[in-house]
């Protein structure tokens, strides 16, 4: 379906989009968090129309990645308006603008490769603030002749920041990141890290049968599906609980966050005689969940509003040595925890 309109004496299309979700766009939402197809999650770059916009209608810039696309269409639901979708190569605002995707140049590219100006009588898009760090509202308008008006943060705050004459208040400008918006990240961060999870349970399933003896099969049975259990929390407690209780966890690095509630998570195991019976083997899990936890938590800084790229960058220079030596420390202290009695 397309929306027609008059350029000169030429009769131009535009491909015309609903703002209702159907039931599939709800189920590839549901995939997409869980990172399924995620990267191939895009649409084709151009312009679209909702309603049945008119060359005084307002025209909203946003990333190709589906999922966003998504979110903004359906947050204009009654709008008749012009969408300009950038090909930020199936990336979201935020991530695209740091990448240099959704970026000045590209901006301009779409607004000359659509001749927005043969369009819209107006000469003004309105971008994400997300994306401001990217979009250079002067160089636009020195490209192109378009005054760039920064949006809300939010897309659900399109319709107020519309109705109060394109302009935000100070909530509009806030980036928050709730613990909803925290669990909304965590099937995505789970996913990344399955196939690693599985390796290790059968790598620990697998070793769990050695003993002093030689191996036992109903060792290996008994102590790996424990072993399977305790690194299934570790894991939990990496992706999942520390990224929900992120404001409150002590230190300001996640990779202590992660470390602080992956010991916590192994004390009350171990309370539980869930870690063994022997020091040695107390501790072997101890290290073991601590570097697990602390490193699958130091990777939800990329997805958080809390640190800058460069804290990153220092964190992990620093952090992953350490996780190493833990893990690697611990497995070893575990394998040897199946010979002796201590």
């Amino acid at each position: 379906m397309y929306t027609r309109f008059l350029t000169g004496n030429t009769i131009s299309a535009v491909p015309q989009i609903s703002t209702v979700w159907t039931w599939q766009d709800f189920w590839e939402t549901i995939k997409v968090r869980w990172s399924v197809g995620r990267m191939n999650y895009s649409i084709e770059p151009g312009i679209y129309a909702t309603g049945n916009p008119d060359g005084n209608s307002p025209v909203f810039v946003t990333a190709n990645f589906k999922l966003t696309f998504d979110h903004v269409r359906r947050a204009i639901t009654g709008m008749d308006a012009w969408l300009l979708v950038l090909d930020t190569k199936g990336i979201n605002v935020w991530c695209a603008a740091g990448k240099g995707t959704f970026s000045t140049k590209e901006l301009t590219r779409q607004i000359h490769r659509v001749e927005l100006e043969k369009i819209v009588n107006h000469r003004k898009v309105i971008v994400p603030q997300l994306g401001a760090v990217g979009v250079s509202a002067h160089e636009t308008r020195e490209n192109t002749g378009f005054h760039v008006i920064y949006g809300p943060v939010r897309a659900e705050d399109i319709p107020e920041f519309m109705k109060a004459g394109m302009k935000a208040t100070a909530k509009m400008r806030v980036v928050s990141f709730t613990i909803w918006d925290r669990l909304k990240l965590v099937p995505v961060e789970m996913a990344m890290s399955m196939k690693y999870l599985l390796l290790a349970m059968s790598v620990f399933l697998i070793l769990s049968g050695l003993n002093s003896k030689g191996y036992s099969i109903d060792l290996a049975y008994h102590d790996g599906l424990r072993s399977v259990f305790i690194l299934l929390v570790a894991y939990v407690t990496g992706c999942g609980i520390t990224p929900a209780l992120l404001p409150w966890v002590p230190f300001r690095r996640f990779a202590l966050k992660g470390l602080l509630t992956g010991w916590l998570a192994g004390l009350i195991l171990a309370y539980f005689q869930l870690l063994g019976h022997r020091i040695l083997e107390i501790n072997a899990w101890l290290l073991i969940m601590g570097s697990i936890s602390s490193f699958l938590s130091m990777t939800f800084t990329g997805t958080s509003t809390f640190t800058s790229l460069s804290g990153v960058q220092k964190e992990m220079k620093t952090a992953v040595p350490m996780q190493i030596i833990m893990a690697s420390s611990g497995v070893v202290t575990w394998i040897i925890s199946k010979f002796i009695t201590i």
